[in-house]
């Protein structure tokens, strides 16, 4: 059975989920929308490991992705001077162990390349299938869009965009982020406010023009006042700069701000706190993909309500701590496509399914690490001790020490085989 389907987000969660439902059905109309005025391709370097590498390899794209993986060759956590105190590798993929000891994996990649890989392979695959089938379904991206009102009405959803034109659909897609607002108007906002629990660390991430110690390796610094500061830059030509602070006074109240207001804001926060940090707040002024926000987790007590359904962060982002958030959304993904292909237009049992089989691998997946919280000691002397324990785990191999800031493995929860999708591998 066809379907009519809205989709509410064209980051990693949108395009993939509109490319594993044509695979099953090529007659689904699928309308994705995107609040952004074009496909959003800034963004940070993000990872991909466990479920999420066999999924990709389904839908055949783990070798496109593998060649647009980024080139960085390790980690070193430095000092106020920019010396090496410890070093790291990278984790191939598959390898637990090493993973321990390790910030840098096999499949490691900007969010801008994954996004536009899934967005042009849902295009392709929707230009075949009309070629093959003719115009029997759709896909369409619409930009500059987003949802003011939701109206459930039987087995259908209407929906009022911020265009003032209206649309009924079988199924609305909410894959619109941590600030999920399909989440807030479908389940209310205090169910959505009370959903997001904060780790106490705020997170400011932009771009900077490569420095000349800037290269392969990623550098990490901890500064006092839990203050913490890395680099990435995997031999591009600019380098990704990254603040975290767990002193959320001035922040907590920023985020409404303008985004000139919000920089002063972190300037300020950041201004003595050692090594590359006058480069790094000296390049903010310039930069113009600055973004900081409060990091935290979705916990929702159910997936969906009616006929609209939570996907990726908006319904169980994991928080970037975990390294789990992009493997999570390609789960969730994988899974919502494969329940909806089982049951043939039930989608009311395609939903039921979908939160059963989503609970196991989103309570894996956010499983935080048991001391995050020791990269951002309040004292110099709490600096001192987190360097010579970073030493001592890079220079012995601390395996069971490492363990401490590594979230658990998520890949005791096994995918689903779904012949109904009609993946290519």
């Amino acid at each position: 059975m066809s379907l009519n389907i809205l989709i509410i987000g064209a980051g990693v969660c949108g395009p993939a989920l509109a490319t594993l439902l044509h695979g099953a059905n090529h007659r689904h109309r699928i309308t994705v929308i995107e609040r952004s005025p074009s496909l959003r391709l800034a963004g940070q370097q993000i990872d991909l490991k466990d479920q999420g590498l066999p999924i990709l390899k389904k839908m055949g794209l783990q070798e496109v992705v593998k060649s647009q993986c980024v080139k960085e060759t390790g980690m070193e956590v430095v000092d106020a001077h920019g010396k090496a105190i410890a070093s790291f590798g990278v984790a191939p993929a598959g390898d637990k162990k090493a993973r321990r000891l390790a910030l840098t994996n096999e499949y490691e990649i900007m969010r801008g390349d994954l996004v536009k890989i899934l967005y042009e392979a849902s295009l392709r695959q929707r230009s075949s299938l009309d070629e093959e089938h003719g115009k029997e379904g759709a896909l369409k991206y619409v930009f500059g869009t987003s949802i003011s009102a939701l109206e459930q009405q039987d087995n259908e959803v209407n929906v009022t965009f911020s265009n003032g034109e209206t649309g009924r659909f079988d199924l609305v897609v909410g894959a619109d982020g941590q600030g999920s607002r399909t989440r807030r108007l479908a389940f209310g906002q205090e169910a959505s406010d009370n959903s997001f629990k904060s780790i106490g660390i705020h997170a400011a991430y932009y771009t900077v023009p490569k420095g000349g110690n800037d290269g392969g390796l990623a550098q990490m610094y901890s500064a006092p006042r839990s203050r913490f500061i890395m680099t990435r830059n995997s031999n591009r030509p600019t380098t990704q700069a990254y603040l975290f602070t767990m002193d959320g006074t001035p922040m907590k109240d920023s985020y409404k701000l303008p985004v000139e207001e919000q920089k002063n804001i972190w300037k300020s926060a950041f201004q003595d706190a050692g090594w590359e940090s006058p480069r790094l707040l000296g390049g903010m002024d310039d930069c113009d993909d600055f973004y900081a926000y409060e990091i935290g987790q979705v916990h929702m007590k159910s997936l969906y309500t009616g006929r609209v359904v939570l996907l990726g962060d908006a319904g169980y982002c994991p928080s970037p701590f975990t390294g789990l958030g992009t493997t999570l959304s390609l789960i969730g993904s994988y899974l919502l496509a494969g329940e909806l292909a089982r049951q043939d237009g039930n989608v009311d049992a395609a939903l039921e399914s979908y939160e059963r089989l989503a609970r196991p691998p989103i309570d894996e997946c956010q499983k935080m690490p048991s001391s995050f919280g020791m990269f951002f000691p309040s004292s110099s002397l709490g600096v001192w001790v987190l360097r010579n324990i970073m030493w001592a785990v890079s220079k012995f191999r601390l395996h069971a020490l490492a363990s401490m800031w590594q979230s658990d493995d998520s890949d005791g929860w096994k995918i689903p085989d779904y012949p109904e999708l009609n993946l290519p591998m």
